[in-house]
């Protein structure tokens, strides 16, 4: 028996001789028409996320065909297969609660079928963390193809991108400055090509996360969709892989704990979405490394924002290509990274930086002297409303309302808000605190993006753009405003929040870190005694597994399950 198989003797079926288990498989596979020739090479996987409910995805039969020629140019046996694809905007109640679900779809069909490199492709929201999590946890060589952002289009006059024009101008609609026929004009536009949203949204958040991390050709994060960078972007993946293969280059080797350090200076310099501390958190997870909310903390007070790039700055991802993408930031962040971490190309991340050159002039990417914003773009909050931790992304907040106290004006789940946000009769003024329950992992189920409350309607038609918002669950990387997040532990398993009436005060201090319910400890307990949580249950199905084994925002709202047997340590440093 061969202790280290490769190709097609890689994962035999169990049929109890190993010498006819390779003979059926072998001739099964010979009826698709191939030589022994082409068996006896390298065999790469390549996992399709195609989909017609998946317009982020829908080039992925062209990255498809351009990875095969990558592989077969290099001398290896490309194998596409499926897996879930998961897009934000199709997905009931929320992507996030299918994201573990395609982690182990694809953790389960990396090691049911012979690979011995894997070729990711997604873009969407969540399936870049969940293709990531899967690989790392299956931890054969493995390799990322973002699918790419979307083009902008043009409204009346106006550059408008997916998807924070998105909310701004659903914002107009709401506060009745602009017409039923406007926004129906401006929805033709917003989304101009297949592709990811073109803001500094979650899946650009990824892409860039991905790159950071290693584990994407250098250049991978930013080509658009329709671009034929794409497309060499994907050859070269494609031959990439198959080297990867060859040298036994494993997925271990590249997410280590300075990988994770990189992507989480990246995440804090671009801005990025509050989704991705979750998303790296489950992949660090994976990898038994827990995050260290407080050190990730520490490291935004030293890394400002560099990437102008809504929703905290004015760009978009194609400008940000046409700046010279993750290079020209990776150039200007060098002095704060780990040059040391190895990346796909088994080449260092210094090493990378040395390739790409010296850089040209351009405006998207500031020099670290004068930044967007002076501290990376999410801080972590504490307090007695989220012992285990909230955050803000306060490079897209209302600086004026980052150091508030307010009234709470409470709705206890989703029902109740979308009952009561626009009426007339709502008791709210502008320096109130909107506070939504039960939208945590466990509460809604899922942890959907509905943190990003809206203006309440009288509000909106009087001109109020923001207003202090609190949750337990998240919003989009598209999104603005004041608001904490991920407040943990959740509601609904009797977190704090669970606790907060009409009329509290609320006090929001992000320079000293902190989210504080004005109320005593004593007089919390007695809310918890006489009105005890009960957390929610399922009888059956996913559903029951998921409310069953899923971890808190702080965990990467992952599955317990799925977590690294052993923990390795912490990140950052």
């Amino acid at each position: 028996m061969d202790p280290n198989p490769t190709g097609l003797r890689k994962g035999l079926t169990s049929y109890g001789d190993q010498g006819f288990s390779l003979f059926l498989r072998k001739a099964f596979i010979k009826g698709a028409g191939y030589t022994d020739g082409a068996l006896d090479r390298p065999v790469v996987g390549i996992a399709s996320t195609g989909s017609a409910y998946n317009p982020c995805h829908g080039n992925a039969p062209q990255l498809l065909e351009a990875v095969k020629r990558g592989v077969m140019l290099a001398g290896g046996l490309p194998m596409e297969f499926p897996t879930i694809s998961i897009h934000e905007s199709f997905a009931a109640p929320t992507s996030m609660y299918l994201r573990n679900l395609m982690s182990m779809d694809t953790e389960e069909m990396v090691r049911a079928q012979p690979m011995d490199a894997v070729v990711l492709i997604g873009g969407c929201d969540k399936t870049v963390p969940a293709q990531l999590m899967g690989a790392a946890s299956a931890g054969i060589p493995s390799i990322q193809l973002i699918t790419g952002s979307m083009l902008t289009g043009s409204h009346r006059g106006e550059r408008v991108g997916a998807c924070t024009d998105c909310r701004r101008y659903w914002g107009r609609f709401r506060a009745g400055e602009i017409d039923d026929d406007e926004v129906g004009e401006v929805n033709d536009q917003l989304v101009a090509s297949v592709g990811t949203c073109s803001v500094m949204g979650t899946a650009s958040t990824m892409a860039c996360i991905a790159e950071a991390l290693g584990m994407t050709v250098p250049g991978g994060a930013s080509p658009p969709a329709v671009t034929a960078d794409r497309m060499r972007v994907a050859e070269q993946t494609g031959t990439r892989a198959v080297q990867m293969a060859r040298d036994g280059l494993s997925i271990d080797k590249v997410l280590t704990p300075a990988a994770f350090e990189n992507a989480m200076r990246v995440l804090l310099a671009i801005g990025g979405s509050t989704n991705g501390i979750v998303h790296l958190t489950a992949i660090a997870g994976r990898m038994g490394l827990d995050v260290d909310l407080d050190a990730l903390d520490r490291m935004g007070r030293e890394t400002p924002v560099l990437l102008d790039l809504k929703p905290s700055g004015q760009h978009y991802m194609e400008d940000f290509h046409r700046a010279g993408g993750m290079a020209t930031l990776l150039r200007e962040l060098r002095p704060l990274l780990r040059l040391d971490a190895l990346t796909v190309t088994g080449r260092t991340l210094g090493e990378e930086i040395e390739a790409s050159g010296p850089g040209f002039a351009q405006d998207v990417v500031r020099p670290i002297a004068r930044p967007i914003y002076p501290q990376g773009g999410i801080a972590v909050l504490r307090g007695n409303l989220a012992p285990g931790g909230a955050i803000i992304k306060q490079s897209a907040a209302d600086a004026r309302l980052m150091e508030h106290e307010g009234r709470a004006v409470v709705f206890e789940n989703l029902e109740d808000l979308a009952e009561r946000i626009d009426s007339d009769d709502l008791d709210v003024a502008a320096d109130d605190v909107l506070v939504l329950k039960n939208i945590g992992p466990r509460g809604a189920p899922g942890m959907p993006e509905a943190g990003y409350l809206p203006i309440p309607r009288k509000l909106a038609r009087a001109g109020v753009k923001d207003i202090v918002r609190i949750s337990d669950g998240r919003m989009s990387g598209t999104a603005f405003g004041t608001i904490v997040l991920h407040v943990t532990p959740e509601s609904a398993i009797g977190g704090p929040l669970a606790h907060v009436r009409n009329g509290d005060r609320i006090r929001l201090s992000v320079q000293s870190r902190e989210i504080a319910l004005l109320v005593s400890d004593e007089e919390l307990a007695r809310r918890a005694e006489a009105s005890p949580v009960v957390a929610p249950t399922a009888g059956r199905g996913y559903r029951k597994l998921f409310l069953e084994t899923v971890t808190q925002a702080d965990q990467g709202v992952d599955f317990d399950f799925l977590r690294a047997a052993k923990t390795m340590g912490k990140v950052p440093e």
